[in-house]
């Protein structure tokens, strides 16, 4: 279960590029049919075409090609170019693509003139038919057609990564109508970021803002949250409601923060001096979201849960907590645990509101 959390985003990514060349390929293959009708040639190769033998190559080869893309793409290329400003991505990742796809093209149609052939591979008459098929127009409209399918890939995975996990799916409609949904939220705050801004200076500041962000992302993943914000040294993450319960995901996610910063300590000193700490308030409730904004638009979250969340984690330093939840999501939550605890503190008072709020601090053991 653990694997599937933490690798979850990864395997999704690779599906879809596979998705998105099939779709491609089966259009390619409608087009096709659309010009050949029923012709049993190629009228530019003279090579056999049968619609059922396309539908199956085609549609098989598109998906490989795209799960290995995806796997290229997912597995190794984001981490090697990810220095990289985005125009630069593009046109470095599609020479590499454009060049695996001929060396791909030219061996499917290999494999595919052997089948229809029936002659060996690297026979004569097989080979023949590769060099007349890559000199015509055919051959390189196929090109130009796959570089575009590899793009838009590129181009539905790069955009992925700058909005969040399932945002473009999110924009096509989901939140286009506000949407009132009950969540968790865990607002988490950096200590004295002020004072370490001022002492390393504000660009290594921002490297380590990175680095800290970057570290978090595992434990986020692996206990199915999602980033809503970055605010400064502040990350907002929330869970549905079943999510952050499950196991309870929503307290697991700061312990795993803190071992995996606690991991990289020896870095963190070697290369900003300091080990960054933290504290988080929590609290579920109910939110309106949907989308908003004319010039940019964004999917946000209203309610008095936020506001309460944030006042939560703010009194974090008036009790010396590194957490501190509400009595509404401390009532939901699974109670024996042999890593942390709960202790019933004070009573919260919120500006404007008549009911003050029970506040729980987790001791971790």
């Amino acid at each position: 279960m653990v694997f599937w959390l933490k690798y979850n985003r990864q395997i999704r990514q690779i599906v879809v590029y596979g998705i998105i060349w099939l779709l491609f390929g089966l259009i390619y293959v409608l087009l096709e049919y659309g010009l050949l009708g029923h012709l049993t040639e190629y009228p530019t190769t003279g090579n056999k075409y049968s619609l059922k033998d396309s539908f199956l190559i085609v549609s098989l080869g598109s998906f490989i090609m795209g799960i290995l893309q995806g796997c290229i793409e997912v597995l190794w290329m984001k981490a090697y170019f990810k220095k990289l400003t985005l125009w630069k991505k593009f046109i470095y990742k599609s020479v590499f693509y454009l060049i695996l796809v001929i060396l791909l093209l030219s061996l499917l149609t290999l494999i595919v003139n052997s089948i229809l052939l029936d002659s060996p591979i690297f026979s004569q008459q097989v080979i023949d038919s590769l060099l007349k098929f890559m000199s015509t127009f055919s051959f390189w409209v196929i090109i130009i057609y796959t570089g575009i399918i590899l793009d838009l890939a590129l181009f539905y995975s790069e955009i992925e990564n700058y909005l969040g996990n399932n945002a473009l799916m999110n924009y096509l409609g989901r939140y286009h109508r506000p949407n009132q949904e009950k969540r968790i939220f865990m607002f988490l705050d950096m200590k004295s970021s002020t004072t370490i801004a001022e002492t390393i200076g504000h660009q290594r500041y921002f490297e380590l803002l990175k680095t800290y962000y970057a570290d978090m992302t595992n434990a986020i993943l692996e206990t199915s949250g999602e980033v809503y914000q970055y605010v400064g040294d502040e990350i907002v993450i929330t869970w549905k409601v079943n999510k952050g319960l499950y196991k309870n995901n929503c307290i697991q996610c700061f312990i795993k923060i803190s071992k995996a910063i606690e991991k990289r300590k020896d870095y963190y000193l070697e290369q900003f001096g300091l080990v960054p700490e933290f504290k988080a308030g929590y609290h579920i409730g109910e939110v309106t979201a949907g989308e908003i904004g004319i010039i940019k638009k964004d999917i946000i979250y209203t309610g008095d849960v936020l506001n309460t969340t944030a006042r939560i984690q703010s009194e974090c330093n008036s009790y010396n907590s590194k957490t501190l939840i509400s009595e509404e999501l401390y009532n939901k939550l699974t109670k024996e645990n042999d890593s942390y605890s709960f202790i019933k503190i004070d009573k919260l008072l919120l500006e404007g509101k008549k009911e003050s709020i029970q506040l729980y601090n987790v001791n971790y053991i």
